[in-house]
């Protein structure tokens, strides 16, 4: 299980990186190595495990799911799981964002939310194919999906001449770019197809956040300029930012992404949601106004079966009380960090903790933490974590003692400015 020739790892430069972890299991919010070691997870697996690795209710859920209908192509056909998860999801949801398109990753999730911008214009007559994203965010990595991420990201150069060129601006915190904004949209609004945007966290643009009212200022000149605008809730829906969903009321979208905690973390499975007003704009008698989109495995059964499962679990035990406790905490046992030499913020939301550095060295800091029994991962500039919502207080105090100790060590010694950044 050590030797890896046959795989290319992501975020990876596969001629230095050191070999892998090799995981043979995982329970609750641990993971279970080959040779015998656990280390804790402070990151949910790329934030999405909310409930922990194997919860008795999603595994069984999924099991009997497997034992009738493991998969059925979306087309011509639906399924209960389906079904349902789509009704849940809309009940759940603020607005009219009620029709529910699945697919199977995040990125996708936002390629079928872009589509749906540019074709719902096309469909009402109206050639507008650009979008305004904001400086700092990002969505993903397939071609859409990066082009309406910062490039200064940093993840996507080899990309540059591949990217399809849009509007970027700062987010709206201010009267400086709130006006900057504004000045963009006169200029260029007629143009933009729709605004694209990560509420309350921009996650691996650096994890950095923002209040309702920069969201109510980005819906406010949307829907002055006539544009639409899209939430990106791939990191944030699911309770992470301490609401089910990190959309405020004042500010809903027309269309909304979600992935990662959809499923617990257990199969993949994202969703577009649209709302009931652009949903209307494709139908009619012509074939041309459908959207003509497909994934293959688009809305598993197993993956719905899973989600389905998932949700029970936001009803029945208590995940946001969780989620405050977790963000309690860490307010507490960061803070410690905030004086330390090199370090730029301490900042937590929700069962989000960040410790921001001066420079972007944290990938060098890796190795310690699994020293210490621990997997977190950070990148660029900061040490982040996004534990599981049923972590112990215990298990979270090993891990926030740990980020403030691998600082501190850090923060004496002459760390090189010259570390490469980072990906997630």
């Amino acid at each position: 299980m050590t030797c890896i020739d046959s795989l290319w790892l992501p975020y990876t430069q596969m001629a230095t990186a050191p070999a892998p972890l090799p995981v043979v299991g995982a329970e609750g919010v641990r993971i279970r190595l080959a040779d015998g070691r656990e280390l804790i997870d402070g990151i949910s697996s790329w934030w999405t495990m909310c409930h922990g690795y194997r919860h008795p209710h999603i595994m069984a859920a999924v099991e009997a799911q497997l034992a009738t209908l493991p998969h059925v192509m979306f087309a011509g056909l639906v399924h209960e799981p389906a079904l349902k998860l789509a009704r849940r999801l809309a009940a759940l949801l603020p607005g009219d964002l009620k029709r529910v398109f699945f697919s199977e990753s995040g990125s996708v999730a936002v390629e079928v939310a872009l589509k749906i911008a540019v074709q719902y214009w096309k469909n009402r007559g109206e050639d507008r194919h650009q979008f305004l994203a904001f400086r700092e965010g990002y969505h993903g990595d397939t071609l859409g999906a990066l082009s309406v991420t910062d490039p200064a990201c940093g993840f996507h150069e080899a990309m540059a001449a591949y990217r399809v060129p849009h509007f970027f601006a700062d987010l709206p915190r201010d009267e400086a770019s709130r006006a900057a904004l504004e000045a963009l949209l006169e200029r260029h609004g007629r143009k933009i197809a729709a605004a694209i945007v990560e509420p309350r966290v921009q996650g691996a643009g650096g994890m950095r956040f923002h209040d309702a009212a920069t969201l109510e200022a980005i819906h406010a000149a949307c829907r002055a300029h006539g544009l639409l605008l899209i939430h990106d809730e791939i990191m944030t829906g699911f309770g992470r930012t301490g609401s089910l969903f990190a959309t405020p009321p004042t500010a809903v979208p027309d269309i909304l992404c979600l992935s990662k905690a959809l499923t617990g973390g257990t199969l993949p499975l994202a969703a577009t949601i649209a709302s009931d007003t652009v949903f209307a704009a494709f139908c009619s008698e012509r074939l041309e106004d459908a959207f003509m989109h497909g994934p293959t495995f688009m809305a598993n059964p197993l993956a719905c079966a899973a989600a389905n499962a998932s949700l029970d679990l936001f009803e029945t035990e208590p995940r946001l009380q969780q989620v405050a406790a977790i963000e309690a905490q860490m307010r507490r046992e960061l803070e410690p960090c905030r004086g330390l030499p090199g370090v730029a913020d301490v900042r937590v939301i929700g069962a989000i903790g960040v410790v921001q550095l001066d420079r972007p060295v944290a990938a060098a800091l890796r190795p310690a933490f699994v020293e210490r029994g621990l997997w977190l991962r950070p990148f660029g500039d900061i040490v982040y974590l996004a534990p599981p919502f049923v972590i112990s207080a215990e298990d979270l105090a090993t891990l926030t003692a740990a980020v403030c100790e691998v600082v501190s060590d850090w923060s004496t010694q002459a760390c090189s400015a010259s570390c490469p950044l980072s990906t997630p």
